[in-house]
């Protein structure tokens, strides 16, 4: 994919870098840094914003949380917009690359997920963080846009990219791993998230469609994830997870957890449009996120020691830590709807529990991602895989 340029493990530079050059030594040329700038990076975004839409949904009062959260959501927003400045370089600069990494390159390809997302967690953001810094009108107006937005990209790469998979890509057997997820995930986002600007919509017709839509967004990302998993714990379960780098991906599985629990807490707090399913949607929030959180809980317990354990055996720094952040969000968030509906301390403990986690795993990946950005190291294409390295998973 791309040039071959990149580093092998144990290199400090690539084949024709510069190694005089204090800033980015490990590129060719500065600009090349816009060269392979794929749609993961938006997971960065994502990571970003969800900490900010995390801290506020907690059920707890923290002196300075809020004033955190502020200055955190517009980070994510800053990001955002130079983010998307930096792929319309690649995009113009590099069609020959874009074209590859969505046409002809199905492991690239599922990161087309991420963008939605990113719009979705930053709109909500602006709307429920925003208005201190944008006034209400404005912070509302962005929403909707970034809302409608990420919504119309969501259910374009949902089906877009599993199109391409199955009538374009080559996917080799025994590849599918957690990033397969990403594309479909993207309209729970747009479930959870919808339901917040329903007050701000004409009463009537608008209201019930945005509520009743939502729900749809909610079945369609639901029934398509319960489509992949079985494929992906084949494959974890018969070929490992190989190479050691993508081991963070496992944590990819509590996004559409945690976000489908977050998503039936949301709806249920704009049930009030629909007076006569009311009751049966409170009832769903928790019948629903309850037994989902605790299957969260146990994924979660798998995948934390199997990254413990990468970790020991000597995993890198790659943008796949990135998976560390915005999925462990979705769970902070859909436990904090389940302590906002039920009243248990329980749910308001986890909830805590689960934001200090992702505090972590984003401080350990905006950490790498720094030094990787001030180098280079992390624009440059991944290295092709070793003849052997399927070896990893019986390693």
């Amino acid at each position: 994919m791309g040039t071959t340029t990149a580093t092998r493990p144990g290199t400090s530079t690539p084949a024709g870098g510069s190694e005089t050059r204090r800033f980015l030594p490990a590129l060719d040329r500065p600009g090349d840094l816009f060269r392979h700038l794929g749609p993961n990076w938006y997971a960065a975004v994502m990571g970003t914003a969800i900490v900010a839409n995390g801290a506020n949904a907690l059920p707890v009062t923290v002196p300075g949380l809020h004033v955190a959260a502020v200055l955190v959501w517009a980070l994510s927003l800053v990001m955002l917009v130079a983010l998307a400045c930096a792929r319309a370089v690649h995009l113009v600069r590099h069609r020959d690359v874009a074209g590859r990494h969505l046409l002809a390159d199905p492991s690239v390809a599922v990161f087309y997920g991420c963008p939605p997302m990113a719009l979705l967690a930053v709109g909500y953001g602006t709307l429920v963080l925003g208005p201190d810094v944008l006034g209400t009108g404005p912070a509302v107006a962005l929403d909707a846009l970034l809302w409608t937005a990420g919504t119309v990209y969501a259910v374009i790469a949902a089906f877009g990219v599993p199109y391409l998979m199955i009538t374009r890509h080559e996917v080799r057997p025994g590849t599918a791993n957690p990033t397969w997820l990403l594309p479909v995930v993207a309209p729970m986002v747009s479930a959870a998230l919808g339901p917040a600007l329903i007050p701000h919509l004409p009463p009537g017709q608008a209201r019930e469609t945005m509520l009743y839509g939502c729900y749809g967004l909610f079945g369609a990302s639901l029934l398509a994830t319960l489509v992949l998993l079985p494929g992906i714990w084949t494959r974890l379960a018969h070929d490992k997870l190989a190479p050691i780098t993508l081991t963070p991906t496992l944590f990819l599985v509590l996004g559409p957890l945690g976000q489908s629990t977050t998503a039936v807490n949301a709806l249920s707090d704009a049930a009030s449009v629909a007076p006569r399913f009311a009751a049966a949607m409170h009832a769903f929030a928790i019948l629903y996120g309850v037994p989902v959180i605790g299957f969260a809980l146990l994924w979660l317990a798998l995948a934390v020691p199997a990254n413990v354990r990468a970790l020991r055996r000597g995993m890198p720094f790659g943008m796949t830590w990135w998976a560390f952040t915005f999925p462990v969000g979705t769970c902070v968030t859909g436990a904090a709807g389940l302590a906002r509906h039920t009243g248990l301390d329980a749910f308001t403990g986890l909830a805590v529990a689960l934001y200090l986690l992702l505090l972590t795993g984003w401080l350990a990946a905006a950490t790498g991602t720094v030094r990787g950005a001030l180098t280079g190291r992390i624009f440059l294409p991944p290295a092709p895989a070793p003849a052997a390295e399927p070896a990893l998973a019986s390693t």
